[in-house]
């Protein structure tokens, strides 16, 4: 293999959240931070930065945008278009801002649980209401309940959707049907698309991204979408994120929440790594994505052998693995509690995500497979208590 995804990195006492926060000798597998070493042309566009040795404020060059622009046309279709582009710190500070920009407190936004966590702090931090509309759930997967979704969105008060897509923490790839189905909800009710796409890039074979921006111009105009090379590449640490949105005056609220919330600013190396990413990623990226499945296919078939009683959903996006757990007869907070004490295992509880997650854990997947099976091992020791 022409990329190293097996050999293991050690994190602890680098300042690493993921593995620092934990006591010693827990293994993580819970927050979306992956074990890997970033692509090769991003760790020498960094090194180039850093031999530059001085770091000013960072003004972001053209060829930012015509990395960003000529990655999402190559691989998925979308033209962006630079004008549309608003780039700042993060996802979280980007839906954070949209929210403050175009809805004001008391409104309420919905969202389909169980969903990424830090969706209920924005919401919450900026004084609006959540609107749960749970996904439904059965042994193959999760799917949308349009009927409810309908009648929540023609609730007068509420003004916005917070679309996962890839699904965190379920693993759905929305297919184009099924975002057509929200769009035309979303615009007979007047509610504003506010689509989180940082998962992206990180889907497998059968199941292929469809950007909220490639449905049509009806649907662009009343939403925006957050794309970043974060996750995909494993630089959340490098702070860099862009949110796309086509109509002026809503680029403009959104644009002075960015300013309000302090967050317009981006430092060079996130600039640098995306751009590099973009440009020459391609290849180690395609790499990853066979090593995700195939770690995916070593859980599926630890879990059918091992543990039959807990079924795990299929993964079609994220390397995060969701698992149902109804067979413990206890809640997702006790279980992980119990598996951190007496395993040393850290993994996330359903319950975090919300309404329809108090009986699921969420396993991080994105490390060398001989940490995996560790995890795995440690996993069924707990289960089988």
């Amino acid at each position: 293999m022409k990329y190293d995804f097996d050999t293991v990195t050690p994190r602890r006492g680098t300042g690493s959240e993921k593995w620092d926060k934990p006591a010693a000798g827990v293994l993580p597998m819970w927050v979306a931070d992956m074990d890997f070493r970033t692509a090769p042309c991003i760790i020498e566009a960094l090194e180039k930065r850093v031999a530059h040795g001085i770091f000013g404020y960072t003004r972001v060059p053209d060829a930012y945008y015509e990395a960003l622009n000529n990655w999402f046309s190559r691989r998925h279709g979308w033209s962006i278009d630079r004008e549309r582009v608003i780039y700042t710190s993060g996802v979280v500070p980007a839906i954070s801002a949209i929210i403050k920009g175009l809805t004001r407190p008391g409104d309420r936004i919905l969202v389909q649980t169980p969903a990424y966590n830090c969706f209920y702090s924005s919401i919450r931090n900026n004084g609006c209401l959540l609107e749960a509309s749970p996904l439904v759930y059965h042994r193959e997967g999760y799917r949308i309940d349009f009927e409810a979704l309908e009648r929540q969105a023609a609730r007068p008060d509420v003004k916005m959707l917070l679309l996962c897509n890839p699904h965190n923490p379920v693993g759905r790839v929305w297919t184009r049907e099924e975002l057509l189905r929200i769009g035309d909800i979303c615009l007979r009710h007047d509610v504003f698309v506010v689509s989180d796409e940082i998962h992206c890039e990180l889907t497998y074979e059968g199941h292929d991204y469809t950007p909220y921006y490639s449905l049509g111009e009806k649907y662009t105009a009343r939403a925006a979408v957050c794309v970043s090379p974060s996750k995909a590449f494993n630089i959340a640490g490098l702070q860099i994120a862009n949110i796309v949105a086509a109509d002026p005056e809503v680029r403009q609220r959104i644009d002075r929440a960015i300013n309000d919330n302090e967050v317009c600013d981006v430092n060079p190396f996130g600039v640098a790594a995306l751009t590099a990413a973009y440009n020459e990623g391609e290849e180690w990226l395609d790499a990853l994505r066979r090593y995700l499945w195939e770690n995916y296919q070593c859980v599926r078939s630890f879990f059918q052998d091992r543990l039959p009683d807990y079924p795990i959903l299929p993964l079609e996006g994220t390397y995060l693995v969701w698992i149902d757990c109804q067979t413990a007869g206890i809640g997702a907070e006790e279980l992980a509690q119990r598996l951190l004490d007496e395993e040393r295992l850290m993994v996330s509880p359903g319950t975090m995500y919300g309404e329809g997650g108090e009986h699921f854990l969420r396993l991080n997947i994105a490390c060398p497979r001989r940490v995996l099976l560790e995890g795995l091992e440690k996993l069924e020791r707990g289960l089988k208590r």
